[in-house]
C-alpha cells in the first residue's frame, strides 16, 4: 500500500514537471496564458517553465509569411476596370497585439489584413492610366504604400516588409477589354496604312528612277546607232567614191542597175518616159 502511494506520488510528480516544461524553437515566439489572460509575451526560443494547470502557452511561427489574397478590382484615371492581384510578405511583430486582434488564427489575420492593403493600393491605381499600370514601374507602384501600411496594421501585430503585384487582368464582364482591342486595332490599322504609303512613295521613286534611266538608255542607244550610221554611210561613200574613180563606166552602169531593181521591183511599176531618156540608155545599148 505504501509502495502504491510512492509510485502514485512519484507519477503525479513527473505530469506536473512535465506539464511545467515547453520548449520554444528558434523559428517560434511564445506567449503564455494564465486562465486565459495574457501574463508573458515574446518569449525567446530556449527551455521555459509555466505553472501547470493554470497557464498555458500559445506558440507562433515568427517566420515570414506570404499573406496570399483575392484579386481586388480597381477603377484606374480614366475610369478603366481592372483586377489586380497581389501578395504581402510578412511576420509577427508583437505576439500579444496579434493574439488580441486575431485570437492566433491566420486565416482572420489574412481577412484582416486584405482590406488595408487593397484600401491603399486603391489611391495609387485610381491615380494611373491603365497604360501606365500595365507598363509602369511596379516597384515605384508599391515603394510609397509599405510606410502606410505597417502604421496600420500596427493593431494586427504584425510588419509587412514587401508587397507585390502578381498580375493585372482586364475583367472579362468589362468594356475594357473590347476598348483595348479596338485601340489595338485602330493602331494597326494605323501603321499598315503608314507601312503602305511608305511602300507607295518608295515604288514611285523607283519607278521614276527606272523610266529615267531606261529614257536615258534610249538616247544613248539612239545617238550612239545614228553615229554608227553616219559612220557607215560615210564609209559606204568613201567606198562608192573610190569605186567611181578607179572606172567611172563602171560605177555609171551599176547604179543604173540598182535604179533599174528599185523601179522595178514588184514587176507592177509603170514608167513613162521620153524613148531618148538617158535613164535608159543601158536598157538600148550593151555597151
Amino acid at each position: 500500500m505504501k509502495n502504491s502511494l510512492v509510485i502514485g506520488l512519484l507519477v503525479v510528480l513527473l505530469m506536473g514537471l512535465l506539464g511545467s516544461v515547453y520548449v520554444v524553437r528558434e523559428d517560434q515566439t511564445a506567449m503564455v496564458l494564465n486562465l486565459g489572460k495574457v501574463v508573458r509575451s515574446d518569449i525567446k526560443p530556449g527551455l521555459h517553465f509555466k505553472v501547470p494547470l493554470v497557464e498555458t502557452v500559445r506558440v507562433f511561427d515568427r517566420r515570414f509569411q506570404v499573406l496570399d489574397t483575392a484579386p481586388a478590382r480597381y477603377f484606374t484615371a480614366e475610369q478603366k476596370d481592372v483586377s489586380v492581384d497581389f501578395f504581402a510578405i510578412g511576420y509577427i511583430s508583437d505576439v500579444r497585439a496579434y493574439y488580441r486582434a486575431t485570437g492566433g488564427d491566420g486565416k482572420v489575420a489574412n481577412a484582416r489584413l486584405a482590406p488595408i492593403i487593397t484600401d491603399s493600393l486603391r489611391n495609387q491605381i485610381n491615380a494611373r492610366t491603365l497604360q501606365q499600370l500595365v507598363s509602369g514601374d511596379r516597384g515605384e507602384l508599391i515603394a510609397g504604400q509599405l510606410k502606410g501600411i505597417n502604421e496600420a496594421v500596427q493593431t494586427l501585430g504584425m510588419q509587412i516588409i514587401d508587397l507585390r503585384i502578381k498580375q493585372i487582368d482586364l475583367p472579362t464582364d468589362s468594356q475594357v477589354i473590347t476598348d483595348v482591342y479596338e485601340r489595338m486595332r485602330a493602331q494597326r490599322k494605323q501603321e499598315a496604312a503608314k507601312l503602305r504609303a511608305e511602300g507607295e512613295e518608295q515604288s514611285l521613286t523607283i519607278r521614276a528612277q527606272a523610266d529615267r534611266e531606261s529614257t536615258v538608255l534610249v538616247a544613248e542607244a539612239e545617238r550612239d546607232a545614228q553615229q554608227l550610221r553616219g559612220e557607215g554611210d560615210a564609209q559606204a561613200a568613201a567606198i562608192y567614191g573610190r569605186a567611181g574613180s578607179a572606172d567611172p563606166a563602171f560605177y555609171a552602169f551599176y547604179r543604173s542597175l540598182e535604179a533599174y531593181r528599185g523601179s522595178m521591183t514588184d514587176g507592177n511599176g509603170v514608167i513613162v518616159l521620153d524613148k531618148n531618156d538617158p535613164f535608159l540608155q543601158y536598157l538600148k545599148n550593151d555597151r
